[in-house]
């Protein structure tokens, strides 16, 4: 008699969702989605903790391990991972200080990828804050180049980007050449990071298909007309394509501005 062995199969769903305040988000129903949807890892952007620490019990009661990086300022920036199951190793920040006290990055290494949580300036308060941005993102490029030479772990890269890649990302691309968030230098240098050996998760499951955002002003009923941009990405490492099994947006999960979006990977 022949007995096959069935390889285990483990599934990782990553969810990426700009909060506008971990509170807020809070007070509208967050936890209560995260209990229904079951994302393994949770990465959100924007916690805006205050001096006092957040309360992130109802998402620890749900069973999640929290990981908080947030900004020195009180009501700015930040980012927080959730995780079901316990990481193996855990990197707040980016080791430069005018980054850090911002609260940009955490990185959570995992046996068959990382997750790296990412909230990037957004350049829209002026032409002081663009440059800023701009030299984040040279710099983020050399330090996601130097943690793959490193040898850590295949890089899933979650945020809020603040940036868009291509026209159909974004609904009025003629009238925002010059924007914040869909200039000529930021659409170079997103070309630049996918070459360096990365996939848009969505436009690989989706293709171009059109109208499809992920953020919404709240002027003028923006997002009931569907007047957005697509600016929360889930970048892969290239070798984890063949594991993709989803990707998407969350356009109805309504707690910011912003919505999820969304990877299934399997191994």
């Amino acid at each position: 008699m022949t007995f096959f062995l069935r390889r285990k199969i483990h599934q990782m769903n990553i969810v990426s969702y700009n909060l506008n305040g971990l509170r807020s988000a809070l007070s509208k129903g967050l936890a209560d989605w995260v209990a229904t949807a079951q994302p393994d890892v949770l990465c959100v952007q924007e916690i805006k903790a205050g001096r006092e620490l957040l309360d992130v019990s109802r998402l620890t009661d749900l069973g999640y391990h929290a990981y908080l990086h947030p900004a020195q300022k009180p009501g700015y920036s930040g980012v927080a991972t959730f995780s079901k199951e316990k990481p193996l190793a855990v990197t707040e920040g980016c080791g430069q200080a005018l980054y850090d006290t911002e609260g940009r990055v955490l990185r959570l290494d995992f046996a068959h990828c990382a997750v790296l949580n990412t909230y990037m300036p957004s350049g829209t308060s002026g032409p002081e804050r663009q440059a800023f941005k701009v030299e984040w993102l040279h710099f983020f490029r050399r330090y996601v180049a130097g943690l793959r030479a490193a040898g850590v772990p295949p890089l899933v890269v979650a945020g809020d980007f603040n940036c868009c890649q291509r026209e159909l990302d974004l609904h009025n691309p003629k009238a925002n050449q010059k924007s914040p968030g869909f200039t000529p230098e930021e659409r170079q240098w997103f070309q630049n990071l996918l070459a360096d050996g990365f996939t848009d998760s969505f436009r690989h499951h989706h293709g171009d298909a059109p109208q499809r955002y992920s953020w919404w002003s709240y002027r003028a009923g923006s997002r009931a007309r569907n007047v957005g941009w697509r600016l929360d990405h889930l970048l892969v490492d290239n070798c984890l394509v063949p594991h993709i099994r989803h990707a998407d947006l969350l356009p109805d999960v309504v707690h910011s501005d912003h919505c999820p979006a969304s990877l299934l990977l399997e191994f």
